[in-house]
């Protein structure tokens, strides 16, 4: 942004910690006015204050995604504050770590209307006042595991299928409409936030994300990138890519071979026994402990090479085409 361009309003849901928390940090050092959404008062204090001490300016709504009502008061409330929305961050995720002849029906429930019903109601609160407008931005926080379900997160996966789904639908009416509302979809590897300390488990184990872990701020720096340039959807991380790929080129039985073996235990820290079920955020926001990082910080890769290459794609097919000329030449140089 500009000295004399307006700033972006944002919303983003799951503001209160994890990779909500660092897009809202993403935005704000770029000056942008943000309504930060999420159940958990104490984590949205927080990060409303980090907001603006990085230079941006924020209000902090309580909201339950999963009721629709909340959210429409929500975006009343920050455009009264703000002006119009110009990005829209659906980010809000609920879940429970367990298997799916362990889940309790209501608890499957919740994380559906959380994760799915809060991504659908945020963009349908969005696309009604940006359609309006024939502008503005939608970016879902997507996953991997929007393509390649894993266990032991059988209702996350299957929300982030549908996030999927949905999406690609709305997308072709916008096209058909032509319309200058963009919605785009980022898909990230496994990230080392909050989720894992807050979330219900009933496994043995604490859970983790599978591996290779990144930092929070990788994700949140390509969420900027997805809400300024238009791109379908936007992989984060080389797991990511390989998952995607691997789901699409690879037979489902492999898959479901290699996951059988690793998928569980691959999903739990080894020498840290959880003491019975813990019961999580899924029904009630956890008020302590709210951060951006989770506990996998000496783990969690900073960088992501293959995220800058997919930014960069001009640069690197600019840096491609001159290493073939050089070789031409060095070749034609050869053979004289």
């Amino acid at each position: 942004m500009s000295a004399t361009s307006k700033p972006d309003v944002v919303v983003v849901t799951g503001a209160s910690g994890g990779v909500g928390r660092a897009i809202a940090h993403a935005f704000a050092k770029r000056g942008a006015h943000v309504g930060l959404l999420a159940r958990g008062e104490a984590g949205l204090t927080d990060a409303a204050r980090e907001v603006e001490g990085l230079g941006g300016q924020a209000l902090a709504i309580p909201t339950d995604v999963s009721d629709h009502g909340q959210v429409e008061a929500a975006a009343i409330a920050v455009e009264e504050r703000f002006g119009e929305i110009d990005v829209w961050i659906n980010d809000a995720m609920s879940t429970v770590f367990a298997r799916f002849v362990d889940t309790e029906p209501e608890e499957f429930k919740r994380a559906t209307e959380v994760t799915y019903l809060g991504a659908v109601y945020g963009t349908m609160v969005a696309l009604r006042r940006m359609t309006a407008r024939n502008r503005g931005k939608i970016v879902q926080v997507g996953s991997a595991l929007a393509y390649r379900a894993i266990p032991l997160q059988a209702a996350y996966c299957g929300a982030k299928f549908g996030i999927r789904g949905f999406t690609d639908s709305i997308r072709a009416e916008l096209r058909h409409d032509k319309s200058n509302v963009q919605i785009t979809m980022v898909q990230l590897p496994g990230i080392n936030t909050t989720q894992f300390s807050w979330c219900r488990s009933k496994l043995p184990n604490h859970p983790m994300p599978v591996p290779p872990i990144y930092q929070p701020e990788i994700p949140a720096e390509a969420v900027y990138w997805a809400a300024h340039h238009r791109r379908r959807e936007l992989w984060v991380g080389y797991s990511a890519v390989q998952a995607i790929l691997g789901s699409r080129l690879a037979p489902g039985a492999l898959g479901d071979w290699y996951l059988a073996r690793n998928g569980i235990s691959g999903q739990q820290v080894k020498d840290m026994p959880v003491d019975g079920e813990r019961r999580g955020n899924l029904f009630e926001p956890i008020e302590t402990d709210a951060a951006t990082h989770g506990i996998f910080d000496t783990q969690a890769k900073t960088l992501s090479p293959q995220l800058w290459a997919t930014t960069h794609r001009s640069l690197v097919a600019g840096a491609i085409a001159g290493l073939a000329l050089a070789a031409r030449g060095a070749a034609a140089r050869l053979w004289r």
